[in-house]
């Protein structure tokens, strides 16, 4: 039995999504969150070292790293309708999506959510301008115009078509599915970009997504900055 350690409004709803597409049986082993930090309890390390999730356990394989997994599910449960064949017209962009999530777009929003954090810790009143000065300055020089732009260019992308990779749904459009979740808490997507909006109407309606939300439990992405 495939088992998906799953942590509380974490990366691993994807996972539980997917499986859910692939029609795949699995065990959830369930995980909360430190209530004061809200980090991943000690517990995770005893599956993986870095303590983190997902992480699954399939018989003799464990896997970690939300992406590595897709791949690894959809390679080894894939009958070929979530994944782009090798060489297809769609493969390029297949790939490029299911590292972009990640590697490019993710980070900025962890920037944003440690920015948050550090305005609205408590700390000594003649600090707290220093604190508010330097996350405003990394806001205006760096962030603002990153994420814009990079919000841009997936609104961009789904005007073109209605998944990221064309017309047929992928597991790519799972692993994005995560950093346009994150990008809803920072950013009024209906207002400024409705078909980045839509993109997730679309995913929520679907059965399997429900399906993982029935057996992945309660499902909210800590907060990143909105409008900040």
């Amino acid at each position: 039995m495939l088992i998906v350690h799953h942590l509380e409004n974490s990366r691993s709803q994807r996972v539980l999504w997917l499986l859910e597409e692939l029609g795949v049986e699995y065990e959830i082993k369930r995980y909360g969150r430190d209530k004061q930090t809200s980090l991943a309890p000690p517990e995770l390390k005893e599956i993986h070292p870095l303590g983190k999730a997902p992480v699954i356990v399939d018989n003799d394989v464990t896997m970690a790293e939300s992406g590595a997994i897709i791949e690894y599910l959809v390679h080894t449960y894939d009958d070929g309708k979530l994944h782009a064949v090798a060489g297809a017209p769609e493969w390029r962009s297949y790939t490029y999506w299911m590292h972009y999530a990640e590697g490019t777009f993710m980070p900025l929003m962890i920037i944003s959510l440690i920015l948050a954090r550090i305005e609205t810790a408590p700390m000594p009143f003649f600090v707290k301008p220093i604190a508010k000065g330097i996350a405003g300055k990394v806001r205006d020089s760096y962030l603002d115009a990153n994420v814009k732009s990079n919000l841009d260019f997936m609104e961009e992308t789904l005007s073109e078509s209605k998944w990221f990779c064309g017309d047929r749904f992928t597991a790519a459009d799972v692993q994005m599915s995560f950093a346009l979740e994150a990008a809803e808490v920072r950013t009024d997507l209906a207002s400024d970009y409705p078909h980045l909006a839509a993109f997730l109407k679309t995913v929520r309606a679907r059965p399997a997504y429900k399906s993982a939300l029935d057996r992945g439990g309660h499902y909210e992405l800590m907060g990143t900055g909105k409008n900040s």
